[in-house]
């Protein structure tokens, strides 16, 4: 009797299985390094807490990311997961302040967050509904946002906003490939573990939110 037919079968039922259970950690996990960044950033909004500065934020978020990704593979990392989400929440609370103060603020933050929550969504939907590979994306991607984080280190220590607005446009659509590429990546088993999923969804979420905060005050300063 053959039975390679049946084995055949049982393995991708198992594939699928590990696959629906990654998915479904990564975005559990998601969702709670949300709630919780919102939940610091929401007290550094009410304590009026002053940015630590571009130095401090970069040395935070390269420390915590590089102590995640070491201990990925044990409960450590989940530690460090909230330790990472957390303190980019609490850079986020003066952030959020600033355009608060501003004519129109609230409108303009609310509009952000939405735009975010509606791209996320949307493409993540596309790439679990389509099941597409987009696999190929990732070079050009690494190299995109190598090239937008030079330059924004450029447009802030050389004082160059227009530089600032270009490199806020080239991070709205890094970001948004980088949901629809590491989406795919746990459909297809370029990314196993929920950790990283959830480091590298959660970064794009932040990173798109704050591109588009920057864009709309932009455009509202103009009014």
């Amino acid at each position: 009797m053959n039975t390679s037919i049946p084995r055949t079968l049982a393995a991708h039922q198992d594939s699928v299985l590990v696959t629906n259970k990654l998915i479904r950690n990564t975005y559990t996990l998601l969702s709670m390094t949300l709630l919780f960044s919102a939940l610091t950033a929401g007290l550094s909004m009410a304590f009026n807490l002053p940015h630590p500065g571009i130095l401090l934020t970069l040395g935070g978020y390269f420390g915590l990311l590089f102590a995640t990704t070491k201990f990925r593979n044990s409960s450590l990392g989940l530690a460090f997961v909230f330790a990472l989400t957390g303190f980019m929440g609490y850079t986020l609370g003066p952030i959020l302040n600033s355009y608060l103060s501003m004519a129109n603020g609230g409108q303009i933050v609310m509009t952000a967050m939405g735009a975010t929550g509606a791209i996320f969504l949307s493409l993540s939907a596309y790439a679990l509904s389509s099941r597409k590979d987009f696999s190929f994306m990732g070079g050009f991607l690494m190299v995109g946002i190598l090239v937008a984080f030079i330059a924004g280190l450029g447009s802030i220590f050389f004082a160059m906003p227009m530089l600032s607005l270009a490199v806020s446009s080239m991070f709205v659509l890094l970001m948004s490939g980088l949901i629809l590429y590491q989406t795919s990546q746990l459909i297809h088993g370029g990314e196993t573990n929920y950790i990283m999923a959830t480091v590298t969804l959660y970064v794009s979420i932040f990173n798109l939110f704050t591109s588009l905060l920057h864009l709309l005050g932009f455009m509202n300063s103009d009014e």
